[in-house]
Order: structure tokens, then sequence, then C-alpha cells
């Protein structure tokens, strides 16, 4: 897959949003098992290092951009506070999530 053909992906799902505790806490969506697969093969394509993928994103009407970050053979979606307050969502939430690829960043 070259990088326009990544680029032409979308990807609409819902999940839930999880809590990764730490020294500060982080929230995610786990990408859905059944998409990670076309997410592998796009990552080639997108990704600028660590298997990071650069993605643009909307939740509740929150449009944002952010990497996907691998973990566990999956991908997690990174959800900024700024964005989970205007959406009005936190942990246990259930969202629906479009995203797109976009290109790296360098």
């Amino acid at each position: 897959m070259d990088s326009q053909d990544a680029l032409a992906l979308r990807f609409d799902f819902t999940a839930p949003i999880i809590s990764w505790r730490g020294p500060s806490p982080f929230f995610f969506a786990a990408i859905p098992d059944d998409l990670c697969p076309a997410l592998r093969l796009a990552a080639k394509a997108v990704s600028y290092g660590w298997g990071v993928i650069p993605v643009a994103a909307r939740v509740g009407g929150v449009d944002f951009t952010t990497s996907l970050f691998p973990r566990d053979g999956g991908y997690l979606l990174p959800l900024k506070d700024a964005v989970r307050r205007r959406a009005g969502v936190t942990a246990g939430d259930g969202i629906a999530v479009e995203m797109r690829l976009r290109p790296p960043t360098r």
C-alpha cells in the first residue's frame, strides 16, 4: 500500500473510553481488533517511527489530530483532556469515532 492509498482510508467505529493510570492519567479509545490489520498495513506508508500512525479524528463533534499508539498487537487512540471536555465524555463512556489517516509531520 502506498501513502496515497493509506491516506484514502477512513475508519468509523465505536469504542469505550479507557483510562490508563500512570504518573498522570491518560485516556484512550481502543481501536477494534477487526480494523487493526488494515492499520498495520497502512502504518508502513504513513508511520513516522515506533509504529505510531498519524490520524485526524472526530469524537462528539470535536475534530482533532493525534497519533495512534501501538499496544499489545492493537492500537490506542489518545483522547486529550481538551477533546474529552469539549465532547463531554470520560472513562467508561462509549464513543463514536470517525478517523482517517494523515501524512506524517516532521
